[in-house]
């Protein structure tokens, strides 16, 4: 992909993020998904790293090798004409300068978004302190200036995992990381964990900055987390699950109905035929009618 395409996407991205307009990522796991995703008509690809890990046969939490993470993003990206988004957890490096190797990589494939959460540091056992998890957002940003294009960076912070709640304790300390990642570079910030309205409000009027909630059970419904001034919504590993109960429903239905079995694959998109619809300039419903 040339640059000028690659910022443009870039671009296009960036600005889908409308604080109380939110941007909503169904994310995605492989070439197919993808597919279904840019048939039905949303304007970004956004990929699941657990649902990426699990469907090449690894555990979540950086257990993936990353060139096996960034090989499937980059099939993803050479197929849809949409931007697409990658979640690569804390970036597979230990230090900045190997983030920053990670975001370049990650450029390569023609990907213009990146989720890099702090994480918890190996060497530690413990969250990743404030100042080393700005550096790495710093690396990646300083990384994709010098490639030339605009990487969106979502930056995540897990301290609200790791406490298991949002005392007013732990959404000070929150707010404050991601005020510092905000500062560090980052386009859009994800307070992971937290799903209460009054949290989320304060926490998208205190950092005047992009916003990224996790949907899911218990948490708001996209209309609401709008009104609370959210700018991105996304699903996580909820479309990969959902995708795998609806297979395991099939077995039911064969044994119900036996070789009258018919799967209606417009349904889904499950009939989606691999070989068009990609990033050489096809729209959203050219990968599949068929």
């Amino acid at each position: 992909m040339d640059h000028s395409t690659q910022r443009a996407l870039a671009e296009q991205l960036l600005a889908l993020h409308h604080p109380g307009r939110p941007l909503v990522l169904v994310n995605v796991w492989d070439v197919a998904s993808a597919l279904v995703v840019q048939r039905a008509g949303l304007p970004a690809i956004a990929t699941s790293s657990s649902a990426v890990a699990s469907t090449l046969g690894y555990p979540d939490g950086e257990q993936i090798p990353a060139d096996e993470m960034l090989a499937a993003v980059g099939r993803i990206a050479d197929r849809v004409a949409l931007p697409v988004t990658a979640d690569l957890e804390a970036g597979y490096a230990a230090e900045p300068v190997d983030v920053a190797q990670t975001a370049l990589a990650l450029l390569e494939t023609g990907a213009v978004g990146l989720n890099l959460e702090d994480g918890i540091d190996p060497r530690t056992g413990s969250l990743r302190t404030v100042a080393d998890a700005a550096d790495r957002i710093r690396a990646a940003r300083e990384a994709a200036r010098e490639f030339g294009v605009p990487l969106v960076i979502n930056a995540r912070t897990d301290v609200f995992l790791e406490a298991g709640n949002a005392s007013e304790e732990v959404l000070v300390e929150g707010i404050a990381r991601l005020a510092a990642y905000r500062d560090a570079g980052a386009d859009c910030l994800f307070p992971i964990g937290v799903r209460g309205p009054d949290e989320i409000r304060r926490l998208a009027s205190e950092l005047g900055h992009p916003v990224n909630v996790l949907a899911g059970p218990g948490a708001p419904s996209v209309a609401e987390l709008g009104e609370l001034g959210v700018a991105r919504v996304s699903l996580g590993g909820g479309p990969q699950r959902a995708a795998l109960g609806a297979l395991a429903a099939v077995e039911q239905l064969v044994e119900r109905v036996g070789g009258e079995a018919e799967l209606h694959p417009g349904r889904a998109g499950a009939g989606d035929r691999l070989d068009g619809g990609g990033g050489g300039g096809g729209e959203a419903g050219a990968g599949g009618e068929g």
